[in-house]
């Protein structure tokens, strides 16, 4: 009894679960909510913007200085070889002249004395070979330096060499600038992506929630005029059994109820496919089912004055869009232009070195500062640069009249919606208008058909053209609110929330 009791009360309360989510009742907000937190266009718009970011920032170091640190090691496998000389060298020794130069005096060669023609005698220079020279390359000095070759034999085997250094832009001709504006306009541009993405999805979604809402109401309009047939076929199958009809005139009702009730089962399909398309966009099962609340007023009907469509247009995503596009051809432009100009840059270094030269030839770790300003000037590259700004000036001129060309398309199109948006509200007022003839059309024919003065055909015309009344009226209702997203679209007026994951 105990596990019978356990058994009903799980079923109850699945079917309570069940029942509960079954029941469960969305708006058109909570539709866009879900649809922008699982939209992947939107994710993908999202993480775009989010590498914009990123790179402005990158950009931006650009302005700052650039440090980078070096390290070097070499393994010689001669390095104890390596010698200035190639072998012993001996330098002679002179005397500084007058003049400052390098000279030898008779006390600093090898001379002789030579007896001369008029019998005096006279101290002149020899060459190696004993003999009087006048040729200075000959003269044999007296002393020499000695130069060892091992004197001057350095280890060079392992060598190491390390530096910090840093490089500052001072002037670029405006290009660092210039790419910082790009990248801005980069961010703003995925901005606007991102933006316009998530619009698309509210469009989506609206057109989606409306078309189940309109299936919905015909789904009812079905099961109404389903009722209503029963009900006369159910009257004239009485009549009938009382002989005061044919049975042509109930054959009537039966063909109109068979084909209500094919069209009510289009209906039910119709309706499960909307939802499936409308789970979709909001990343729900296909198989969720639910109820839509609405409220009939949930748009704004104003008739949009035609000189305000100019300046409403320039909120449009595709309109800053368009701005920003020729922003960035002038910042193509700019940079163009800077490079006839100079750049300059400040750099410095530290360098140490392992053998070092700051003391002889030296094994140890020692080092210096160096600190410059360099320059570089285009002076000629054959009109390479010339025909690089050249083209810059023309895609600035295709990005300008692409811009005034989409805004006249943007204001033709506002003006295009704007006329359909007035054609629906006066259709619908016609709409209005006629479902209340239908309804008191359908009145007298009831009415005269209980009083035997109206025929079973009269009767099923009046019903069918209150079906089709309340179908217009279904219809031109949608049509309203549709036609009056799509003006506020074309006019910039729709917003992109800020999405809470």
């Amino acid at each position: 009894m105990k596990r019978y009791w356990r058994a009903c009360l799980l079923v109850a309360t699945l079917f309570s679960n069940a029942f509960c989510l079954k029941a469960q009742e969305f708006t058109l907000d909570s539709c866009r909510n879900m649809a922008l937190r699982h939209n992947k266009t939107s994710l993908i718009s999202e993480e775009t913007l989010q590498a914009a970011i990123s790179v402005r920032k990158a950009t931006f170091t650009q302005f700052l200085p650039n440090f980078n640190a070096v390290g070097t090691y070499m393994y010689n496998s001669r390095g104890d070889e390596m010698s200035v000389l190639s072998e012993d060298a001996t330098l002679p020794v002179g005397s500084i002249g007058a003049d400052g130069k390098f000279t030898y005096t008779m006390d600093d060669i090898r001379t002789t004395e030579v007896t001369m023609l008029d019998g005096t005698t006279r101290t002149v220079p020899i060459n190696s070979s004993g003999q009087p020279t006048t040729n200075p390359s000959e003269f044999v000095p007296n002393h020499v330096a000695y130069l060892p070759k091992s004197a001057l034999t350095f280890d060079m085997t392992n060598i190491f060499v390390a530096g910090i250094g840093f490089t500052q832009p001072i002037f670029m001709g405006g290009k660092i600038l210039e790419l910082y504006k790009m990248s801005k306009y980069a961010e703003n541009v995925a901005k606007i992506k991102y933006d316009n993405d998530n619009i698309n999805v509210l469009i989506q979604v609206d057109e989606a929630f409306w078309r189940v809402v309109s299936l919905q109401k015909k789904k009812e309009l079905a099961e109404e005029y389903n009722t209503l047939l029963q009900k006369t076929y159910e009257d004239i199958e009485q009549l009938f059994n009382e002989g005061l009809v044919t049975n042509a005139e109930l054959l009537k009702v039966k063909v109109k109820l068979n084909e209500s009730d094919m069209t009510l089962t289009k209906a039910e399909n119709g309706l499960k496919l909307a939802k499936m398309y409308l789970n979709q966009i909001c990343g729900l099962d296909f198989n969720y089912d639910y109820n839509l609340t609405y409220n009939e007023n949930e748009t704004s009907f104003d008739i949009v004055r035609n000189d305000s469509i100019k300046q409403d247009i320039n909120q449009r995503p595709e309109a800053q869009l368009l701005e920003q596009s020729v922003n960035i051809a002038k910042s193509e432009l700019n940079i163009a232009r800077s490079r006839f100009l100079p750049n300059i840059v400040a750099q410095g270094n530290y360098v140490v070195s392992n053998p070092s030269l700051f003391n002889g030839f030296d094994k140890s770790f020692k080092g210096s500062f160096v600190i410059g300003v360099g320059v570089t000037v285009p002076i000629f590259h054959f009109g390479e640069r010339i025909h690089t700004l050249n083209a810059a000036k023309h895609k600035l001129r295709i990005a300008q009249l692409t811009q005034q060309e989409g805004m006249e398309k943007m204001e033709l199109q506002a003006n295009m919606k704007q006329n359909s948006r007035n054609e629906a509200v006066k259709q619908n007022l016609i709409a209005k208008n006629n479902m209340e003839h239908a309804i008191e059309n359908l009145r007298q024919a009831q009415l005269g058909f209980d009083e035997g003065v109206i025929s079973t055909s009269d009767l099923m015309a009046a019903q069918t053209s209150w079906v089709s009344a309340k179908s217009e009226l279904i219809d031109s209702d949608i049509n309203l609110m549709l036609t009056d997203l799509y003006l506020n679209q074309s006019l910039g007026k729709i917003q992109s929330p800020v999405i809470k994951r």
